[in-house]
């Protein structure tokens, strides 16, 4: 039996200004504050640490996410909630040059 598993490149973060972000999932674009970013990638981090992982997987193999201080809801499969993960890690790990 052969199966494809592929995660969409759907999940996307950019910076639209100063502390000012949107992230776009498979059917949402989602505008977040700085402080929401980071809420998110705590919870992201949480999610995604493999005793959760394992958890998720036997139970429900889904998760649905409030973002931005409860004003959207997501809903992630595995493959997705690592891609956000590493979208969001990505992101954070970026350097740019700031000119004083």
């Amino acid at each position: 039996m052969n199966v494809n598993v592929s995660a969409e490149t759907s999940i996307k973060l950019e910076e639209i200004t100063f502390c000012k972000y949107k992230l776009t999932t498979v059917n949402k674009e989602i505008l977040l504050t700085f402080p929401q970013l980071l809420q998110l990638r705590n919870a992201i981090v949480k999610l995604t640490h493999p005793e959760s992982l394992y958890e998720i997987i036997d139970r429900e193999n889904f998760v649905l996410l409030f973002v931005a201080d409860k004003q959207h809801l997501i809903y992630l499969d595995i493959p997705q909630l690592l891609l956000l993960r590493d979208t969001i890690d990505s992101f954070f790990c970026n350097t740019k040059s700031v000119l004083i």
